[in-house]
């Protein structure tokens, strides 16, 4: 039985009628758009090499153990890959509102939890694909190395033709809570036996224990984050429907301002967030205090080398203070770059695999209760999710056309109303920012504010590389000045004094 590991588990029990949990992406193509038989037809080739796309969650009865992928044995194509159309010429505010429209609706948890449109109709002779894939099938980064899987790295690839697909039986409710029974007694402690740095039930308590110690020492502590101030108005209930917004930097101009300040790109990138949060709360006149902070989640990667290429969740998280407060944007670069040295620091001396894996011990109606425990709490401790999923470098192709760019869309949930998914792709990041519909009537003002920081941070960076230019340039000339003032004087050559003499005659 191919059952949930417990972090994909969680993604699946926070699922409700007004937190779909689904990641996504709007992907726009140079034209002209193919045919959606062609799509179809291209996806039908690729799904060998995902067949979790043909397989739906079963729940275990009683909870008695986490919910099972089984191959669905009504799967139909056409009902995952669907097609549409912008009125022509569509501009990026009408597949904008398109898209945030597709995005916002939850996917039918009884099939298999995918869809994929293609969208026509785009001005400039482009069109568009936005595809949706539940939290619990994968996380930013294997979705990356999925999106590798379902495109084409070269323009004139072929492709194989679509084979048979026989799904597996799918195991009787009786097998299912037999299996379940089974492996929650025998599971935890073979896993305590064969896990790398456990070793035993001991060992394993010894290790949670220092990794207690070590992130107490070295992460900014807790209670001091719970007294700092926090943008609270940003937390709230969520409904059912989103707003999407975008806005987009160059990879040019992160590393401008990294080269001049240090610290690295993905800091400041949260420094630009930082500058778009402030001014929305700016606009909605609540920068009380300089000490006034945007909390945001920041996942992080913990997929090892040799998991490259897993399709399943593999990730944990970090708290970052967004200084909303400080007006001035090099103060916050620093501020938040302090706060992700740590936080490195953390993570460098704690297993976080292992601290991941131990979910697995826990009971699944435990579980089910914690997420949502934890969904709960978030609404009090922070305000956003920040998430950075490093993009392929290289082209993608799909059916021969290029893809010009790639937004991500991230899930909101448990009272905290807005995520912001960035993605880079060739030397372009982007910013998705999805946010509850009521809490966020001035969304706009915050993708907008995310640029304007980034153009600021790059006219500091700019203006602090000139002056290093002209103060090497002074120095240099300095340097000659003093080396010509104490060179002795030079002898006049032999050419020279006939010259003289000639000229006295």
């Amino acid at each position: 039985m191919d059952r949930m590991s417990a972090l994909d588990a969680g993604f699946f029990y926070a699922e409700s009628e007004n937190t779909p949990m689904h990641v996504g992406s709007v992907a726009v193509f140079e034209g002209p758009a193919p045919t959606y038989g062609d799509v179809v037809r291209l996806i039908l080739a690729k799904l060998p090499k995902v067949p979790r796309y043909r397989q739906r969650v079963r729940p275990v009865p009683l909870q008695l153990g986490r919910p099972l992928w089984v191959d669905d044995p009504h799967f139909q194509i056409l009902y995952h890959v669907r097609h549409t159309a912008v009125p022509r010429p569509g501009s990026d505010e009408q597949l904008r509102n398109l898209a945030g429209r597709v995005l916002g609706q939850r996917l039918d948890m009884a099939k298999p939890l995918w869809e994929l449109w293609l969208v026509e109709g785009l001005a400039e002779d482009r069109w568009a694909l936005i595809s949706k894939v539940h939290h619990c099938m994968v996380d930013g980064v294997a979705g990356t190395d999925l999106m590798q899987l379902m495109f084409d790295l070269q323009p004139d690839a072929t492709h194989e033709s679509v084979k048979d697909w026989t799904p597996r039986r799918s195991p009787s409710t009786l097998e299912i809570m037999a299996g379940s029974v089974t492996e929650s007694l025998t599971n935890p402690l073979q896993q305590l036996a064969n896990s790398p740095g456990l070793g035993s039930p001991v060992r394993a308590v010894r290790e949670l224990a220092a990794s207690g110690r070590t992130l107490a020492q070295s992460v900014p502590s807790l209670a001091k984050q719970a007294i700092t101030p926090t943008a609270r108005s940003l937390n709230g209930p969520i409904g059912p429907h989103r707003r999407w917004a975008w806005t987009e930097g160059k990879f040019e101009e992160f590393k401008a301002v990294r080269t001049a300040f240090g610290g690295t790109v993905n800091d400041v990138v949260l420094t630009a967030i930082t500058g778009g949060f402030r001014d929305l709360l700016q606009g909605r006149g609540e920068l009380s205090s300089e000490k006034l902070v945007v909390r945001s989640m920041v996942p992080v990667s913990v997929r090892r080398p040799d998991q490259k290429g897993s399709l399943n969740n593999q990730v944990s998280a970090v708290f970052v203070d967004l200084p909303v407060g400080l007006a001035d944007p090099l103060a916050r670069l620093s501020s938040i770059r302090g706060q992700m040295d740590e936080y490195k620091r953390a993570m460098s001396a704690v297993d976080a695999n292992s601290i991941i894996a131990m979910g697995n011990f826990i009971a699944p109606t435990l579980l089910s209760l914690g997420v949502r425990a934890t969904l709960q709490a978030g609404q009090m401790w922070c305000q956003a999710v920040t998430t950075n999923v490093p993009g392929p470098r290289v082209p993608l192709y799909v059916l021969g056309k290029r893809m010009s760019s790639a937004t991500a869309y991230v899930p909101i949930a448990g009272g905290t109303r807005c995520s912001i998914g960035i993605f880079s792709y060739l030397n372009t990041m982007t910013f998705g920012i999805n946010a509850d519909f009521d809490g966020y009537p001035d969304v706009d003002v915050l993708s907008g504010g995310i640029r304007r920081s980034i153009e600021q941070l790059l006219a500091l960076a700019r203006k602090q590389t000139q002056a290093e230019v002209q103060a090497e340039t002074a120095a240099d000339a300095a340097t000659a000045a003093e080396a010509s003032a104490d060179a002795p004087p030079r002898r006049a050559t032999g050419p020279a004094k006939k010259t003289t003499s000639a000229a006295a005659r």
